[in-house]
C-alpha cells in the first residue's frame, strides 16, 4: 500500500525572517532549519528544541557549466508538505508513515544559472538535495565538488569510520568501507586524510545526539563521504582520483534537469530516533518491479569458519544439511566454487540442496578492471555480455541469489556496475548481497533484489585479525547506532565455535559469549543472513542455542530503541509478527546491571537467554513485573535475549 501526497504553495511552518532567510520546521515544530544568503554564500543552521545542532554550514556545488558556491544571490521560495505512507519488507519497519515540511530555496549565480536547494523537514529527520534545472541550451553538466558542509558546536564529539585509503589492502581492494572507529573523539583529533565514510555519528553534549549520511545514490551520481575536520567544518566529499585504480572522473556526470543525492541528518535528544529513523527510505521510491517474490532468511555458510578447504562438493554437502537441519532457507557456497566443484557438479548440487528444502546463494568475484583480487568466478560480473550469459545459467539451474564481492569504490562508474547487476539480476529472479563495497543507500527500497551489503568490519576479520576479535563487542555496540541504522548490514556472525577454525580446538579463541552472539542475530538487521554455525554445532553447543536459531527471524516489522550508548552497550527491541525480540550486548569489562524498561513484556512470561557469572549461557523463563520493567545483568562481552 503506498499514498503519496504534495501541497505547495503552503505556508505552514514556514517562516520569512528577512527576504533571504526562510526557515521551514517539522510538523511537531521542535526541529527547525534555516536557509540564509549571506555575502553570496548559501547557508544553514539546524536547531532542536531551540537548542543549536548545527551552526551556520555551507551550501554549493561547483560544476563546469558555472560555480554555485559563491556570488549567489536569492531569488524565491516555495512551501508545501509531503505525506507519504507505503510498506517495505527487508528494512527495521514494515509500515511506514512519513510526513515532512518542505522548502525550495532557489537561487542564482553570477551568470544568472539558478540552483535549487530542497528541503524536507519531519520531527526528527531533515533530508536536502540540490536541483540543477536546464540552463538556456545547456542540457548536461559535470558536478565537480560540493561545499555542503556540517558544522557542530566545537563541544561535539565523534563516532567516525575512516575512509580506506584507496588500491590498498587484500589485492588493492580498498576502499571498502572496512575501518573501525574511535569513540567519542574530539572533532580537533579527527582528521583522517581521506575523510570519513557515511553514516557518523555525532554527541553534541547534552542537547543530543546527530547522525549524518546520504540516500538514493546510484547509477545517476557519485557515492559520496565526510570530508576531514577542516576549518571547524565537515563537508560533503567526493571520491578520491585513486579510486577504481585511478580510472573515471571523482565527480558526477548529469543530464539536466538532474538532482544530486540527498544528504540525510537525523536528530534527538536520545538515541532513540537515530535507531528507529526510516529516512534512509522515506525519500526514495523503487526503480522497478520485482520479478518474482523473493525469499528472506537464513544460511549456512562454510567458508568463513572452514575457509578455502571447505570449497568441495563434499562439504558443501555437510553445509546443506546443516542448513536442513535447521529449518534454514539458504546455503552460500563461497569463492573458488567453479574450480573446485565445477559448473556441471554445481548443477548436482544445487539439485541436491533442493531436495532438502535448502536453495542456494553462489559466490562471485565483480572485478574485471578495478583491483588485483583473483579468486574466480572472475570476469562474470564486470560486463552486460557476460553477466546475463552467467545468470541466465543461474536461473535454469535454480540458484536464488549471488554474492557480489571486491568493488572498486564510490565513483559514478562504480555505482553504475552495482546497478547494471541488480537490474540485470532481477531479470532473472535472482537476489543480490554486495561485499567489499560501499555503503547501501536507500537500496533497499530502490532494488526490490537487494538484500544486503557487508559494508562493516564484518565477521571475516575475527577470523584474520586479533585485535578485531578483542574489540568485536566494542563494535556489535555501535553498529544498531550508526551503520546499521540506515542500512541493511550483512555481517555473517553468530559464531558457536570456541576458536574460529575448523578443529575448534586451538587458534584463533572467540572472546565474546555464546549469549553475546546470539544476542546479535536480533541487534544485526539484514534480510537474508549467512551465520556462521558449523556442522559440528548441532552436537558441540547446547541444545536450546540450536533450537533458538532454528527460530530467530530475518525480518521486522518494528524496531524500538531500548538502552545503550555507543561503544559501551546497547539493547534494541524487534517485533516479527506478533513476537517481540529484546537483545542486549555489553563492550564494558564489568558486568552491568540494567533495569529495561519493556511494556511488551509487561506481566509476560518470557524466556531469557543470558550468561552467568562464569560466562555460560543459560535459557530460562522469567515473569515481567506488570508495569514492564526489568532488572538483569549483562556479562562483560556478553550478551542477552528475551523472546515471547
Amino acid at each position: 500500500m503506498k499514498r503519496i501526497l504534495v501541497l505547495c504553495g503552503l505556508v505552514l511552518s514556514i517562516v520569512a525572517h528577512a527576504q533571504n532567510n526562510i526557515s521551514v520546521s517539522g510538523p511537531d515544530g521542535n526541529l527547525e532549519v534555516e536557509v540564509s544568503v549571506n555575502k553570496g554564500k548559501a547557508l544553514y543552521n539546524v536547531t532542536y528544541k531551540g537548542q543549536s545542532f548545527l551552526e551556520n554550514s555551507p551550501l554549493g556545488l561547483m560544476t563546469n557549466e558555472g560555480d554555485f558556491t559563491s556570488g549567489l544571490s536569492f531569488v524565491e521560495s516555495s512551501e508545501g508538505e509531503v505525506e507519504k505512507e507505503y510498506t517495505q519488507d527487508r528494512i527495521k519497519r514494515s509500515e511506514i508513515s512519513y510526513k515532512a515540511n518542505t522548502l525550495k530555496y532557489t537561487l542564482k549565480n553570477k551568470a544568472d544559472k539558478m540552483i535549487s536547494i530542497v528541503f524536507r523537514v519531519s520531527d526528527n529527520d531533515i533530508a536536502f538535495r540540490y536541483e540543477l534545472p536546464v540552463w538556456g541550451k545547456t542540457r548536461a553538466c559535470v558536478v565537480e565538488r560540493e561545499i555542503t558542509g556540517f558544522r557542530f558546536p566545537g563541544f561535539t564529539t565523534t563516532f567516525l569510520s575512516p575512509m580506506m585509503k584507496p588500491m590498498t589492502g587484500f589485492a588493492r581492494t580498498a576502499p571498502s568501507y572496512e575501518s573501525g572507529y574511535d569513540p567519542d573523539a574530539a572533532m580537533s583529533e579527527n582528521n583522517s586524510a581521506g575523510g570519513y565514510v557515511f553514516p557518523g555519528l555525532f554527541h553534541i553534549g547534552e542537547r543530543g545526539w546527530a547522525l549524518v549520511s546520504e540516500t538514493g545514490a546510484r547509477s545517476l551520481y557519485t557515492a559520496s563521504h565526510l570530508s576531514r575536520y577542516t576549518n571547524g567544518v565537515y563537508t560533503v566529499d567526493y571520491p578520491s582520483p585513486e579510486q577504481n585504480n585511478g580510472f573515471g572522473s571523482t565527480g558526477a556526470q548529469l543530464g539536466l534537469p538532474g538532482v544530486t543525492p540527498w544528504r540525510t541528518i537525523t536528530v534527538g535528544e536520545t538515541l532513540k530516533p537515530i535507531v528507529e529513523t526510516t529516512i534512509p527510505f522515506d525519500v526514495v521510491d523503487p526503480l522497478y518491479e520485482p520479478s518474482e517474490d523473493y525469499k528472506y532468511g537464513r544460511g549456512t555458510w562454510s567458508w568463513i569458519i572452514w575457509q578455502d578447504p571447505s570449497m568441495n562438493y563434499d562439504d558443501q554437502v555437510k553445509y546443506i544439511d546443516l542448513a536442513a537441519a535447521l529449518n534454514f532457507e539458504y546455503i552460500l557456497i563461497d569463492a573458488w566454487w567453479d574450480r573446485e566443484i565445477g559448473y556441471e557438479k554445481m548443477e548436482e548440487l544445487v539439485s541436491y540442496a533442493r531436495s532438502k528444502g535448502v536453495d542456494v546463494f553462489l559466490w562471485y568475484n565483480s572485478n574485471g578492471t578495478a583491483n588485483d583480487a583473483f579468486m574466480t568466478p572472475l570476469n562474470k560480473m564486470n560486463t552486460s555480455i557476460s553477466r546475463k550469459e552467467e545468470m541466465k545459467w543461474l536461473k535454469k539451474v535454480g540458484v536464488k541469489g549471488l554474492k557480489v564481492d571486491f568493488f572498486g569504490g564510490d565513483k559514478q562508474e562504480t555505482m553504475r556496475l552495482y546497478e547494471d547487476i541488480l537490474s540485470d539480476a532481477n531479470d532473472y529472479g535472482l537476489m543480490i548481497i554486495f561485499h567489499g563495497a560501499t555503503l547501501p543507500r536507500g537500496w533497499e527500497r530502490m532494488f526490490p533484489n537487494f538484500v544486503g551489503s557487508e559494508a562493516v568490519l564484518a565477521s571475516e576479520m575475527l577470523v584474520f585479525v586479533q585485535d578485531t576479535r578483542e574489540k568485536e563487542a566494542f563494535y556489535a555496540s555501535l553498529h544498531p547506532f550508526i551503520r546499521n541504522s540506515v542500512a541493511s548490514m550483512e555481517f555473517g556472525g553468530v559464531i558457536l565455535n570456541k576458536y574460529l577454525n575448523k578443529g575448534n580446538k586451538k587458534g584463533q579463541k572467540r572472546l565474546t559469549t555464546d549469549g553475546f552472539q546470539l544476542a546479535t542475530s536480533i541487534l544485526f538487521q539484514n534480510p537474508v543472513q549467512m551465520f556462521a554455525l558449523t556442522p559440528d554445532n548441532l552436537t558441540d553447543v547446547p541444545g536450546f542455542e540450536i533450537d533458538f536459531m532454528k527460530k530467530v527471524p530475518t525480518t521486522w516489522n518494528e524496531t524500538l530503541y531500548i538502552d545503550g550508548y555507543p561503544g559501551k552497550y546497547s539493547v534494541l527491541a524487534r517485533r516479527h509478527k506478533e513476537k517481540w525480540y529484546v537483545a542486549g550486548v555489553n563492550a564494558e569489562d564489568k558486568a552491568k546491571k540494567l533495569k529495561l524498561s519493556l511494556p511488551m513484556f509487561a506481566g509476560k512470561t518470557v524466556t531469557i537467554y543470558n550468561d552467568n557469572k562464569d560466562r555460560e549461557t543459560y535459557m530460562e523463563k522469567i515473569k515481567v513485573s506488570r508495569n514492564g520493567t526489568l532488572q538483569l545483568t549483562i556479562q562483560s562481552k556478553g550478551g542477552f535475549v528475551l523472546a515471547q
